[in-house]
């Protein structure tokens, strides 16, 4: 597990990667690019030449700073991302809330051991 600040180290070592190594060099290719901590969405546009390596490049360059790797998807028009279904109709972006099949929804039940402002406050907070 390490140091306590193993996660804000490996984020500001790739951030920095990120911004020498492969936005420089992809640029023409990524209109929209960010990053979520261990999460990247981006918007990848072929080249107009018949460069069909382009995109194997940018994923061989992804994994090539230390000995993590990422799990990249061929470009799609249609994408989970985190909690949204994201697709891609002729320019338009359209989502909806997606919800894992796997997701267990586990809420505290209400005649558990737990005071109930626990219990409301869970009530608020899904509200809100």
């Amino acid at each position: 597990m390490g140091t306590p600040v193993a996660c804000t180290y490996a984020m500001l070592t790739f951030g920095h990667y990120e911004n020498v190594e492969i936005l420089p060099k992809f640029q023409q290719n990524l209109i929209y690019y960010r990053r979520y901590i261990d999460d990247i969405l981006g918007i990848w546009v072929p080249p107009s030449n018949v460069d069909n390596d382009s995109f194997e490049r940018f994923k061989a360059k992804l994994n090539s700073w230390g000995s993590l790797k990422w799990v990249v998807q061929n470009p799609t028009k249609r994408i989970q991302f985190l909690d949204l279904d994201l697709s891609l109709d002729n320019s338009r972006i359209t989502m909806e809330t997606y919800q894992k099949p796997m997701n267990l929804y586990l809420y505290i039940p209400p005649l558990s051991a737990h005071p109930p402002s626990c219990f409301k406050g869970l009530i608020f907070g899904e509200i809100r």
